[in-house]
C-alpha cells in the first residue's frame, strides 16, 4: 500500500470465483479465454488454489478449493473491460469459446463467464 498526499492507494489484486469443476474451469479460462495460469498449488487435501490473470490485467482470479463457501455460479456481474470489442469477439470466436451477446459497457465489452450451468460454463 502506498500513501501519497494523505491518501491511500490501493489496488485490487485478486477476485475468488466460487466454481464446481477446477480443472474445467481452468481449461476454459486459459484455452478459450486466453487467461495466463500464474499458480496451480494444492498443499493438501481439500485445499487448491489456481490463479488466471487475463491478457494485460494487473487483477487476477482464483478458483480453486477450499477457497470460498460460496456457492459455484454466484458470483455476478464481473467486467473484462477491452479497448476494441469487436477484436475481443472475434479473439473468442477463434478459441471456440460458446458466448453470450457482447455488450457495450463504456470503452469496453461486459460479457458474462459463467461459473456453472448454461452454454459456455465451465
Amino acid at each position: 500500500m502506498l500513501i501519497k498526499d494523505g491518501e491511500m492507494d490501493c489496488s485490487l489484486e485478486v477476485v475468488i470465483v466460487p466454481v464446481a469443476d477446477v480443472d474445467r474451469s481452468s481449461a476454459v479460462y486459459t484455452e478459450r479465454a486466453g487467461f495466463a495460469l500464474d499458480v496451480d498449488h494444492a498443499p493438501a487435501d481439500g485445499f487448491r488454489v489456481v490463479q488466471l490473470t487475463p491478457p494485460g490485467s494487473a487483477c487476477s482470479v482464483q478458483i480453486g478449493v477450499g477457497l470460498t463457501d460460496a456457492v459455484p455460479g454466484s458470483l455476478r456481474n464481473l467486467h473484462l473491460v477491452v479497448d476494441d470489442v469487436e477484436r475481443a469477439r472475434r479473439d473468442l470466436a477463434g478459441r471456440r469459446r460458446r458466448r453470450g451477446a457482447a455488450q457495450m459497457a463504456g470503452r469496453g465489452m461486459a460479457g458474462r463467464f459463467p461459473a456453472r450451468g448454461g452454454p459456455g460454463a465451465p
